[in-house]
């Protein structure tokens, strides 16, 4: 099975930027639709971001559209979500996770079978 490593997050101030990273170890990221989810304490894991493979094709939350970009770099086996103007609202450990599922597009957490071990984005002044 594929495992996931994220890096990138860390502080970042209101209207600040960050870019998080996930690379595939074990396997090639063109194997799999490539997702980023986000836990807020207390919360219900939600979507964040997908990148769907083959194709490319992006899909993103309504609350993330315009802000968030969700990209990938097919040499490095990496997937990057570039987070502009953040606000303290998206506070949360954030997850990458593959689905071997051909084409897929998935939203839903459950359709996902393996996940990065999760990176902090705490936005505050």
């Amino acid at each position: 099975q594929v495992q996931l490593v994220e890096s990138g997050g860390g502080l970042v101030q209101p209207g600040g930027s960050l870019n998080v990273s996930c690379t595939t170890v074990g396997d090639y990221v063109t194997s799999y639709t490539m997702a980023w989810f986000r836990q807020a304490p207390g919360k219900e894991r939600e979507f964040v971001a997908v990148s769907t493979w083959p194709g490319g094709s992006t899909g993103y939350a309504d609350s993330m559209k315009g802000r968030f970009t969700i990209s990938r770099d097919n040499d490095k086996n990496t997937v990057y979500l570039r987070m502009n103007v953040l606000r303290p609202d998206v506070t949360a450990v954030y997850y990458c996770a593959a689905s071997s599922r051909w084409g897929s597009s998935s939203r839903t957490p459950s359709e996902y079978t393996s996940w990065g071990q999760g990176t902090q984005v705490p936005v505050s002044s």
